[in-house]
């Protein structure tokens, strides 16, 4: 019988991202609270969004909101890498970077912990920025994968191509 495995990735669902910051625009331009703040959140390059405000405490506020709506949308906090805000101007600004992938640090310290106390017979591959864990038993990789959600890791885990 063949292996059975599956990928444990950290990627980003750009799609509910960008939906995620289309709804935090909208709500700021309606919101009482940000009417003359001159506050606006948008992309910047393809991994990066920048938010911007007349005062710190309203460029955070900003940043609460999309956490809000990233969490509605069920994107995990863990993918945003915000910066403390700053003057620039007039403005205050966050720089919020978007992490994806899983380094090779993160991997080695996923794949020991499948070795220290996953199951005997799963085996763990680096494949890039991802891992692939393989066992002949179904019933092993649901183990690895109950192993792995308990972990609180500092990014975002998803588990893919299970077959």
């Amino acid at each position: 019988m063949a292996d059975s495995s599956f990928d444990i990735v950290s990627k980003i669902d750009r799609q509910e991202v960008d939906n995620a910051l289309g709804q935090t625009a909208r709500e700021i331009a309606t919101r009482f609270d940000f009417k003359g703040t001159g506050a606006s959140i948008e992309w910047k390059g393809e991994h990066a969004i920048e938010i911007s405000a007349s005062a710190d405490d309203r460029a955070t506020a900003v940043l609460d909101v999309f956490k809000q709506k990233l969490v509605k949308r069920s994107q995990s906090l863990k993918i945003l890498d915000a910066s403390e805000p700053r003057q620039s101007g007039q403005q205050s600004k966050i720089s919020v970077g978007l992490k994806e992938g899983i380094s090779s640090e993160n991997a080695k310290k996923i794949t020991k912990l499948i070795r220290d106390e996953g199951p005997k017979g799963v085996k763990a591959q680096i494949q890039g920025e991802e891992l692939r864990v393989s066992s002949k038993k179904r019933d092993d990789l649901q183990a690895v994968i109950a192993l792995v959600k308990a972990q609180d890791y500092d990014f975002a885990v998803q588990f893919t191509n299970y077959r």
